[in-house]
């Protein structure tokens, strides 16, 4: 199974490869020289051209609800932790959750579940691990043979796993899927905007006010491409004083409903600092961590 992924991965980039070479072709094309290859032509005027989806399916065997990407702007904001607690809470209330993490080159779920083994196949799709509580949980540390390895890839063979580990995979009866994207406004958040039905993107946030400025980049990619916001979550808003039960803003005062004002959005949480996260996700067991102040949007997403 492993070898068949490689291989096909190789091909993607293949793929990817000559498809550069058409759009540098492309971009000197004009009305009147036209080789009736639209992609990466700049012409808008043109008669030859056809609209082109790059939405892929998963396998028939699949069957998958509602699926919900979760990103931020830039890294260290806690997003892998807020897709795994969010997962977890659903699976606590009672639902199929799953994690799908598409975090190729920096992937931390298979960890923070605590699973070690490596991913099965059929001889036909990849078999997600199930935890515990049958999270069924995607990564690309369970195709590696040390966890430790590094993933040296470029773009197009990232973003081609990435749809591999959707289509290519048997995701047994499905509630919510959540897709631990990484940071940023790059291939892998691009090749899932285009390529996957997502339901809607929640947006993983700090207090920091620098922050807000890569917030809204991801905001304005979303909406380029047509795709719902759910809202957004503010993580380590603050600490909570265990003697006396004090907050404190470590990072100073919050600028969360500043940019969910500007930008027409909810606040789905804002979850404070605490020790047992690290703790939990350190130790493989991060769905026995129940964080109450998350529970506004599991909410939100139940009612979806």
């Amino acid at each position: 199974m492993r070898r068949k992924i490689i291989f096909t991965l190789l091909c993607v980039f293949v793929v990817e490869y000559r498809t550069c070479e058409v759009k540098i072709m492309s971009e000197n094309k004009n009305a009147s020289n036209c080789n009736h290859v639209c992609e990466g032509c700049k012409v808008s005027d043109c008669a030859s051209r056809s609209a082109q989806s790059f939405r892929i399916e998963p396998s028939p065997r699949s069957r998958i609800g509602k699926i919900i990407g979760v990103v931020s702007g830039k890294g260290g904001v806690g997003k892998s932790f807020v897709t795994s607690m969010l997962a977890a809470e659903m699976a606590r209330r009672g639902y199929h959750a799953a994690v799908l993490d598409g975090d190729i080159t920096g992937p931390s779920q298979a960890r923070s579940f605590g699973i070690h083994e490596k991913a099965m196949g059929d001889g036909e799709l990849i078999h997600p691990a199930r935890t515990k509580n049958n999270i069924q949980v995607l990564s690309t540390n369970m195709l590696l043979d040390a966890e430790d390895q590094p993933v040296i890839w470029r773009g197009p063979v990232v973003a081609g796993l990435l749809k591999q580990f959707y289509q290519e995979a048997f995701w047994d009866d499905v509630d919510y899927m959540f897709v631990d994207l990484p940071p940023g406004t790059g291939d892998v958040p691009l090749t899932l905007f285009q390529s996957i039905p997502l339901d809607g993107i929640i947006i993983v946030t700090s207090p920091q006010e620098l922050v807000s400025m890569v917030v809204a980049k991801a905001i304005n990619m979303a909406r380029m491409m047509d795709i719902k916001i759910l809202g957004l979550i503010e993580n380590m808003a603050y600490v909570v004083c265990p003697c006396c039960g004090e907050r404190f803003k470590v990072f100073g005062e919050s600028h969360i409903n500043e940019i969910a004002d500007k930008h027409g959005l909810p606040v789905l949480a804002s979850i404070p600092l605490d020790p047992r996260i690290a703790q939990c996700s350190d130790n493989g067991t991060i769905e026995d961590l129940k964080i109450e102040a998350l529970d506004p949007a599991a909410d939100f997403i139940e009612k979806m």
